[in-house]
């Protein structure tokens, strides 16, 4: 290991109605993500598991977090490898199965990038640095379920002369 990063994370859950766990249905899943400097990010269960649809919960954390890093370890290779990325978006999706025990786990994540590059001579390397860049991701490094990935590489039109 060449070095170690450490971050830290404070849960704060919000949703007692006035009899906390009393049972199943009384609480609520609603909950604060907080660290220090950023904004809170208000969290909660699946709707399918009594939580709020409003909120984020962490099933889509997760894949966002997969999402997230494969767009950063992205950006990171092309600058290597000389290719100018324009505009990049993700419609990621995943799968969770749950067990008989009341757990779960994911099956698989699926991350679709959609890479605008500005050169047309790039876009075959430019595709290919997806493995690259999944290899990079500490995040899908992390995980013990599958990403995939299905990319879309888009050349920009050239600027129009006026």
């Amino acid at each position: 290991m060449i070095g170690a990063h450490h971050y830290a994370v404070q849960t704060q859950w919000t949703g007692n109605r006035g009899t906390g766990t009393s049972s199943y249905r009384t609480y609520g899943r609603e909950h604060t993500l907080t660290s220090a400097g950023k904004e809170p990010i208000a969290g909660s269960a699946d709707r399918t598991f009594h939580g709020n649809a409003d909120r984020w919960n962490p099933e889509e954390l997760l894949l966002a977090a997969l999402s997230q890093c494969h767009m950063l370890s992205y950006l990171h290779v092309a600058v290597n490898h000389g290719v100018i990325v324009v505009d990049y978006s993700d419609d990621a999706i995943g799968t969770m199965a749950q067990t008989a025990d009341g757990g779960g786990h994911f099956t698989a994540a699926t991350l679709r990038p959609r890479v605008t590059i500005a050169d047309p001579d790039q876009a075959e390397l430019a595709e290919s640095l997806h493995a690259e860049a999944a290899k990079a991701c500490f995040i899908a490094a992390s995980v013990n379920f599958p990403v995939g990935h299905e990319a879309v590489t888009i050349v920009a039109a050239p600027a129009s002369v006026l």
